[in-house]
């Protein structure tokens, strides 16, 4: 099917954001989608406010503890409350950045940082440790990836999650360094075992005080010669990570995983090795990547559209800007996380999640198919979600169900109102390319289901069926 402005336009949003909201959709049909690429670039461009979820009570507690040394103090009850208030801020966290997908101008950069969360995947319960990592990804998304990199290598929720604090001369611990080679810039198969071990010497001393700020122990340094990947020299972690930068396959291998995220998961080798080599040549700008990206034509060719699944947190979050809608419980969202499988802070490993059809199962697909429905109908839900201790980080429900009862007030007159000046025979034309990649729809079954006895509850109606289509399910 050719791609009209309508449809360029939001593939260009379900992409380099989290989806349209309900009153893009009037302006959509005639805006340019390079026009459209410069105006989120532009809203992306400042630097994002600090998104602080911990008391003001529990930042005095935690701090006077670490100011005073009193941590190896503190009973086994004391510590379990302290990591009971954690995990609690974790889930505001969670809902506070899920809000800033949603409601924020900013969703080029939120997205990017969407994107680098699963890439710098990190499952760490300190609150402070991973408000400080989010801050950095953040600022960073739209940034110098090698900026990035060493800020996030550095950042102690890092350092802790991949065992560094505990990386010592004379005792190697190779998990940082390992990870950093593997996961972060070259990816697998591209340095030797010995890399590795010479790295993980190099990265010693690298570590953290209790406030969360890098520190560099000298006296647990190995300040002896080492070689990595071809480098020799008496050298430490920020050599590493420049040898690493002076790799064109860490650019090779970062073009790619973008590629795969907000293109097609399949990737083109050519497309991706000129990428690549703009990549490297910039001196890994970022910003400049993606422009490249989402200012091509093939970007929007058929091939490009509809052909990726949308994670859980896409799916959720672009259903809240298309349907403006309050929770009445906005802790909902976190079963939900936990029903489709991404839990935003709880990647599954190291690797991060999966993504494509790993996100669909039996179970998953229900879920989804349904959720629409869920929360236009103010259904609840009794369902038990999956116990993957690797998630969940040794948190697992241990009950047999969980009832999640919705109750949301989905504000339809600001949705209702973005298809206004539409004809009522083109209503279901326009609201299918709206919603659905490839625009296309049987419009005799969806009449057969529509609620006809207002054009008001006619937009309702059809709006729900459409979003319970799996097509919706894709972007």
């Amino acid at each position: 099917m050719k791609a009209t402005n309508l449809i360029r336009n939001i593939h260009l949003l379900q992409r380099a954001g989290f989806g349209p909201s309900a009153e893009d959709i009037p302006s959509l049909s005639e805006a340019k989608a390079e026009q459209l690429f410069q105006q989120l670039l532009k809203k992306s461009s400042g630097n994002p406010a600090l998104i602080k979820v911990t008391t003001n009570a529990f930042d005095g507690l935690v701090k006077g503890i670490m100011a005073e040394g009193k941590m190896q103090e503190l009973t086994k009850e004391q510590r379990a409350e302290l990591r009971k208030q954690s995990r609690e801020a974790l889930k505001d966290l969670n809902l506070r950045w899920l809000d800033e997908m949603v409601h924020g101008e900013a969703q080029l950069r939120e997205k990017m940082a969407f994107f680098w969360h699963g890439h710098f995947a990190c499952r760490e319960i300190n609150i402070f440790y991973q408000q400080q990592l989010l801050d950095v990804i953040r600022t960073n998304a739209l940034g110098n990836f090698g900026d990035m990199l060493r800020e996030v290598s550095k950042s102690a929720a890092m350092l802790a999650f991949l065992n560094n604090q505990q990386n010592r001369k004379r005792q190697p611990n190779e998990n940082f360094a390992r990870e950093v080679m593997e996961l972060f810039t070259l990816g697998r198969g591209n340095y030797a075992e010995k890399d590795i071990k010479e790295a993980a010497r190099a990265f010693t001393g690298w570590g953290f005080d209790l406030g969360g700020n890098f520190v560099f122990r000298k006296q647990f340094h190995d300040e002896g010669e080492k070689t990595v990947l071809g480098k020799t020299g008496t050298l430490d972690g920020d050599d590493v990570v420049d040898i690493l930068l002076q790799q064109e396959q860490t650019a090779r291998y970062i073009t790619a995983k973008i590629y795969r995220f907000f293109v097609n998961e399949t990737p083109d080798p050519a497309m991706v090795e000129k990428l690549s080599k703009e990549f490297f040549q910039s001196g890994y700008d970022i910003k400049k990547l993606l422009s490249s990206i989402f200012l091509s034509p093939s970007f929007y060719e058929e091939k490009n559209r509809g052909v990726i699944i949308k994670s859980p947190v896409q799916l959720l979050v672009g259903l809240r800007r298309m349907l403006p809608m309050k929770f009445n419980n906005d802790e909902v969202q976190l079963l939900y996380q936990r029903l489709l499988g991404q839990v935003l802070f709880y990647p599954p490993n190291v690797a991060g999640w999966p993504g494509g059809r790993n996100w669909i199962d039996s179970s998953s697909l229900m879920y989804r198919l349904r959720l629409p429905r869920l929360l236009h109908d103010d259904e609840g839900l009794v369902a038990k979600p999956k116990d993957d201790d690797d998630v969940m980080m040794g948190m697992a429900d241990k009950t047999p169900k969980r009832t999640g009862v919705i109750n949301v007030d989905i504000e339809w007159p600001v949705y209702v109102s973005a298809f206004s000046n539409t004809k009522r025979e083109e209503l279901l034309t326009h609201m299918a390319a709206a919603l659905l990649p490839s625009g296309t729809i049987d419009a005799a079954m969806l009449d057969r289901y529509a609620d006809l006895s207002s054009r008001d509850k006619y937009i309702q109606s059809v709006t729900i069926q459409l979003m319970s289509l799996p097509e919706y399910q894709l972007m």
